[in-house]
C-alpha cells in the first residue's frame, strides 16, 4: 500500500478536510507571507508568527505552462507523460500565493473568479509514495446552486 506524503512538512496542513497554507505574520508590522519566512521582507523583523492562510480567494494572474519545466527544481512528469497545467497567483487578501491551478484551459478561467485551495498529487517519490501538493481550483457552483 502506498502512502500519501506532503510535498514539503510545514507547507500546509494536511492530511485535513479544510487543508489551509501555513504562512507568516509579521508582529512588527503586520505583513504576511507565504511560504514561513524567518525575517520579514518589509521591516526587517524577526518577530514572525506562524500564520494559516485563507482557503478561498480570487485569481489575480495566469498562464498554462506547456513545457516541463527544467529539472531540477522540478520534479514532475516530463516527456511524452508531461501534461500541461495552470499556473497563477491567487489573492487571498492578505497575501498573493504563487500556485498550480486545477484548470489549465484559459478560456476556463476569469481574472477575479473565485478558487480555493486543494490538495493533489504532483509525483510519485522513489520509496512508491504519492507526493501531494497544494493547487487552487475554481469554485464552480452548480446550476441549481449547490
Amino acid at each position: 500500500m502506498t502512502a500519501q506524503v506532503p510535498v514539503a512538512d510545514g507547507l500546509f496542513t494536511w492530511p485535513s478536510d479544510a487543508p489551509q497554507l501555513i504562512g507568516s505574520l509579521c508582529r512588527a508590522c503586520g505583513m504576511v507571507t507565504f511560504p514561513v519566512q524567518d525575517s520579514c521582507p518589509r521591516c526587517a523583523s524577526i518577530e514572525m508568527a506562524e500564520h494559516l492562510l485563507a482557503r478561498r480567494g480570487r485569481l489575480w494572474a495566469w498562464t498554462t505552462q506547456s513545457f516541463p519545466p527544467p529539472a531540477p527544481p522540478y520534479a514532475g512528469a516530463s516527456g511524452k507523460d508531461f501534461v500541461p497545467f495552470g499556473i497563477g497567483y491567487v489573492d487571498l487578501g492578505d497575501v498573493k500565493v504563487e500556485t498550480h491551478l486545477t484548470e489549465s484551459d484559459p478560456d476556463e478561467l476569469q481574472t477575479g473568479e473565485d478558487m480555493e485551495l486543494v490538495i493533489v498529487p504532483f509525483r510519485t517519490d522513489g520509496d512508491g509514495n504519492e507526493v501531494m501538493t497544494f493547487a487552487f481550483a475554481p469554485v464552480r457552483e452548480s446550476p441549481n446552486g449547490i
